[in-house]
């Protein structure tokens, strides 16, 4: 089995310095997933082939190292999991990947387990804590930046696992732009609150409410990177707003 393209994440000046972490948030490239879902798709769910789909997953795990990928249903919501060795026990497996409850961000200390987050416009949002040794993979998109999921993990990350706000780095990975985030029904969708967002007639900037909302949380704005890629515009990455049948990219992030 022999990808056409490498592998080629995108991956974070911030995070690369932290000894012992692996991320990445892979393109589109390196898969063998056929199309319209070319190459590297990780979702099982949107009718691409699933012995492809494990086959990439499976590039994936092993480019970064890990003995295991761990994933959830993504559901649009606050919902967290803190990940323990016991609880892997009681994961439904579907190798390469294990599969815990739904929610949108998962949480560990555990060595050896790469976090994944499934995108395709919304953000995957990289959070490590180098002192106490624990990270945080966030699916949000606009619904979870409505809900406030960021706030939400990072509290956690404070109350459960002893962080403290100013030593935690974050990442937010590409995603859609302010150049093609279009909210027609913003009014609606949206609270007042991020009605200010809005850069041109119904275009808002996520970036830079999920950069405001790590800053509220208490990250040091020297802390947080963003990719600053649009996935609509950016052809390496899979867009839903682009082209609705298409693939996921992964987002991964572990302790080797």
């Amino acid at each position: 089995m022999k990808a056409e393209e490498p592998l080629a994440p995108h991956t974070f000046q911030l995070l690369s310095r932290v000894p012992g972490l692996a991320h990445g948030i892979f393109t589109r490239h390196g898969g063998v997933s056929r199309p319209p879902y070319d190459s590297l798709n990780v979702a099982w769910n949107n009718g691409d082939e699933p012995g492809r789909v494990a086959d990439n997953l499976e590039r994936i795990r092993q480019w970064l190292g890990f003995d295991r990928l761990v994933a959830a249903p993504q559901v649009h919501g606050d919902l967290s999991h803190l990940i323990s060795a016991g609880d892997l026990g009681g994961y439904r497996e579907r190798a390469p990947l294990l599969m815990a409850p739904p929610g949108d961000a998962l949480i560990t200390r555990l060595r050896g387990v790469g976090l994944m987050i499934k995108v395709a416009d919304c953000q995957a949002v990289l959070v490590v804590d180098p002192v106490k040794r624990v990270i945080a993979n966030i699916h949000c998109g606009w619904r979870g930046s409505v809900v406030g999921i960021i706030a939400k993990t990072i509290q956690r990350l404070v109350t459960e696992c002893g962080s403290r706000s100013r030593d935690l780095i974050a990442a937010i990975g590409p995603s859609l732009g302010p150049c093609c985030a279009e909210f027609r029904n913003y009014r609606d969708e949206l609270p007042p609150a991020l009605w200010r967002y809005e850069r041109r007639p119904l275009h808002f900037d996520f970036w830079q409410i999920s950069r405001d909302q790590l800053l509220a949380a208490g990250v040091a704005a020297e802390n947080i990177e963003v990719a600053g890629r649009c996935t609509v515009c950016d052809a390496d990455f899979f867009s839903y707003r682009r082209v609705r049948t298409t693939g996921r990219q992964a987002a991964v992030l572990g302790w080797n």
